[in-house]
């Protein structure tokens, strides 16, 4: 076997160990419930005993690891991962942890001694175990569907990240036609193709921004009323709401017999029991719902960033140069809208990136021409 092929391998699956380190710590950190937060404390402490491990082999082999550095953008990468929400988050960790499972079969693959490919199978198969944990985590509601079925009540909120991204990509998408079809109808006029454009980023913005508060208010109010009927569930149906919250337990890993026993002492305080299932059952509590200020800010922000990109050209030039540049400018910020997507969507950056792209283009190359069947003589 090639020894330089492993020794890469274990460099990398050292680095890689570290990274998830911290970034199941700033999950945990973020966590809504103390058992999720011991669970992702507990995931951090053994990607911490995995890179320890391949760092006395790494030293063994005479090929000591490097000083772990982080890039600016990996950095924010991980900022973003985490502002994006726990439950996005776990999805995306999850995975990964799946990537990392093939990475190690593949280390395996490559280990000249028997020990190591030991190794390298043990923390796949660890891995594997990390990723339905993750699973469980992200995906309760799979496991609860027959006793939600009568349930239909209960919804999920949004955050930030997602605002911010659509809220963009709305401003961007409408103000991009207004600035073609203008264009198309005045000989690209600057100032024409100005006035119509500023005014249709503030009627954007403060649409999306209005929109998002009041929608997060909503919501809000929405939740508040899933408390009282939860409320009134416990009320009525008790025995039904124990089985809930046990298995809610059985999914963080106790036993049938402990999480019984668990939910017995939990109905015993029905106020503690009724924050406990709603944060489990709608993934939010009182103190971490969305605030509607925040969300219509950051909708309304991102929605006149994203709405001004195509009006920036015509400051500084005018006529058919204004309307290319335009078009160059809206086009390449279509495609890093969509491909910021993926952080709320999970899809590949690149394939989303090229599709609002090409929906973008089309979009403009549509209303200029329509435009231009109401040109100004």
């Amino acid at each position: 076997m090639d020894n330089v092929k492993f020794v890469e391998g274990l460099r990398a699956a050292w680095r890689r160990e570290i990274a998830s380190a911290k970034t199941y710590r700033e999950l945990a950190r973020r966590a809504r419930s103390t058992q999720q937060r011991e669970v992702l404390t507990r995931l951090a402490e053994a990607e911490e005993r995995h890179a320890q491990t391949w760092a006395m082999r790494l030293h063994e082999l005479g090929s000591a690891p490097p000083e772990f550095h982080e890039s600016f953008v990996e950095r924010a990468r991980r900022w973003v991962l985490v502002q994006s929400g726990t439950e996005n988050a776990l999805r995306q960790i999850e995975a990964a942890e799946e990537r990392d499972t093939d990475t190690y079969a593949q280390l395996s693959a490559v280990a000249a001694e028997e020990h190591d490919r030991a190794a390298a199978r043990a923390t796949e198969r660890e891995e594997r175990a990390h990723g339905k944990v993750l699973g469980e985590m992200a995906q309760p509601q799979a496991r609860l569907d027959m006793i939600f079925k009568k349930e239909k009540w209960h919804v999920r909120g949004g955050g930030w990240i997602g605002q911010a991204i659509y809220g963009m990509n709305d401003g961007l998408g409408s103000v991009f036609g207004v600035v073609a079809g203008v264009a198309g109808a005045t000989n690209a006029s600057a100032s024409f193709v100005i006035v119509s454009g500023i005014a249709a980023v503030i009627a954007n913005a403060l649409s999306m921004g209005a929109g998002a508060y009041l929608a997060t208010k909503s919501e809000r109010e929405v939740y508040e009323a899933e408390l009282a009927r939860e409320r009134e569930e416990i009320e009525m149906n008790p025995e039904q709401e124990r089985e809930e919250m046990a298995l809610f337990y059985e999914l963080k890993g106790f036993t049938p017999a402990e999480a019984r026993q668990l939910a017995a002492r939990l109905a015993e305080r029905p106020e503690q029991m009724l924050k406990t299932l709603a944060a489990e059952e709608l993934g939010l509590s009182a103190e971490t719902f969305p605030d509607p200020w925040r969300e219509g800010l950051s909708a309304g922000v991102f929605t006149a960033i994203g709405a001004f990109i195509p009006i920036v050209p015509f400051f500084f030039v005018s006529g058919f140069p204004a309307v290319v540049a335009s078009f160059v400018v809206s086009t390449l910020a279509y495609f890093v809208v969509g491909a910021a997507k993926v952080l709320v969507t999970g899809r590949g950056w690149f394939r989303s990136g090229l599709e609002m792209l090409l929906v973008g283009l089309g979009v403009g190359i549509l209303t200029y021409l329509i435009g231009t069947l109401f040109q100004v003589k």
